[in-house]
């Protein structure tokens, strides 16, 4: 509520019109706006910004008006705390959530169709959170695909696919996204979303088929981050305005993930690099050898940093525990430099406060430098 309110203000500020409804093309050049009170205002302009994000995919074959069955949206309506959950998907809004129910004391069955969890991320990152999930008392089954979902009174059960059943007070459907393009009137303009809603763009965020119609945020794609969808934004608007953009969205974007414990990234893996034959090598600092770790009590987490053993230049920076989505920024820092600014020395010779959760830095180059000799 704090951040619609204050973009509210911006646009009042801004003297921005805004107007509440279901849009729908009927030109190229104009929107009919179907509002609350019935009326159906039409708006026209030379230039468009299609940014209507997404939302949880829905198989047909899931019973979603069923009390005990929940998207990643409707469960922010649960009115009650269930004494067992199954997660069905295991991408990075099933993890998060599978913590926020163990915080809350709930029973939690995570099912992932895939072979791990979060297989994007570095491979020693993913044990750390399996073995932090399993823990603290998340039941994990890799490799699982659903046959059909039962719903009954008292819970749901999940038949999958290996022949198991699992049931739980609530499903909570984690499987997915769909980009927010039905009912836009796209055919009008003669635009096709593809299987998952989302609209193909070209590098300034132009739609393919008029170009003064952009599209930007979770309905374009990939990366799919509410922290990229804001310079996506600014970018398409620049082009749009002036006819020219000079930025893009950097290479390497970061991840933050709020599972507990925290978890973020940079850059490559260790599995990328050694796929590609980088010479790299690893430096780790273990929270629990940080004074300010050992002084708040969130001793569970780890920095690691991958660098050219030869040119020292980051090449990936990889956390996990408490601040991981705030540490990752100081490496970020670094690694956005060109030449030898871009230096594991950098740590090695500048002084960090002490006790901070930044001193990772230090040790963890410290630690990575010695490994050379």
């Amino acid at each position: 509520h704090g951040q619609v309110d204050m973009r509210r203000g911006f646009y009042d500020r801004n003297r921005v019109p805004v107007v509440h409804g279901h849009a729908r093309f009927v030109d190229p050049h104009t929107v009919e706006v179907e509002t609350d009170s019935g009326a159906r205002p039409r708006l026209r302009a030379g230039g468009f910004v299609i940014a209507t994000g997404s939302r949880p995919y829905r198989p047909p074959d899931v019973d979603f008006n069923h009390p005990r069955v929940f998207d990643s949206d409707t469960i922010l309506g649960l009115d009650h705390t269930p004494n067992t959950v199954t997660i069905y998907g295991a991408g990075v809004v099933g993890c998060e959530y599978a913590s926020i129910f163990r915080g809350l004391e709930v029973k939690v069955n995570l099912v992932n169709n895939r072979e791990k969890l979060l297989a994007f991320l570095d491979d020693e990152i993913i044990d750390a959170l399996s073995y932090h999930l399993r823990d603290q008392g998340v039941v994990i089954r890799h490799n699982e695909t659903y046959e059909r979902i039962e719903p009954q009174d008292d819970g749901v059960i999940v038949h999958l696919k290996s022949g198991k059943k699992i049931k739980s007070d609530a499903l909570l459907w984690a499987n997915g996204r769909t980009g927010n393009t039905q009912e836009l009137g796209l055919d009008t303009l003669g635009i096709t979303a593809n299987s998952r809603g989302q609209i193909e763009v070209d590098e300034f965020y132009r739609t393919r088929v008029h170009p003064h119609v952009y599209a930007v945020g979770d309905v374009v794609g990939y990366p799919s981050l509410a922290s990229a969808a804001y310079d996506q934004g600014r970018f398409a608007a620049e082009h749009l305005l002036t006819g020219q953009c000079d930025t893009h969205l950097i290479k390497d974007i970061p991840t933050g993930i709020y599972t507990n414990p925290e978890v973020s990234s940079i850059g490559r893996t260790e599995l990328e690099l050694t796929r590609d034959g980088v010479p790299y090598e690893v430096g780790h600092a273990l929270f629990r050898s940080l004074a300010r770790a050992q002084l708040t009590g969130y001793r569970v987490g780890m920095l690691k940093l991958l660098f050219h053993r030869e040119t020292l230049q980051l090449l990936g920076i990889h956390c996990f525990g408490d601040q991981a989505a705030e540490i990752v920024h100081i490496g970020q820092a670094i690694m956005a430099q060109t030449g030898e600014a871009n230096s594991l020395r950098y740590f090695i010779n500048t002084t960090f406060n002490y006790p901070t959760m930044a001193e990772a830095y230090r040790v963890a180059a410290l630690n990575g430098i010695n490994r050379l000799f």
